[in-house]
């Protein structure tokens, strides 16, 4: 899949703040398109941030969650380290991305 993931971390007072946003249709099933065909279910699974070696963030998500989903949360860090966000959807579909705090 296509780079999906969009993030920003920035660090203050021993603190990093990181917004994410992911594209992602997260198709429930229980929709039908315009002809009347049920959509299949299409959605994120689990999402995961790691600092170095330690998981800082980590969700399981189901067909609840909107389309093109956005977190915020933060975590103890400085600048100038790197970030990895990744998820992984109900199809095996899956993307990450790094980031730099600054």
């Amino acid at each position: 899949m296509a780079k999906t993931i969009r993030s920003k971390a920035k660090a203050k007072n021993g603190m990093v703040d990181v917004k994410v946003l992911m594209k992602h249709p997260m198709e429930t099933g229980l929709r039908k398109d315009k002809d009347g065909n049920q959509i299949p279910p299409h959605f994120i699974q689990s999402v995961t941030a790691t600092a170095g070696d330690a998981v800082v963030f980590s969700a399981e998500f189901n067909t609840s969650v909107s389309k093109d989903p956005y977190l915020a949360f933060a975590y103890a860090g400085e600048k100038g380290s790197a970030l990895t966000i990744a998820w992984s959807d109900n199809t095996g579909a899956t993307d990450s991305a790094d980031v730099k705090v600054k």
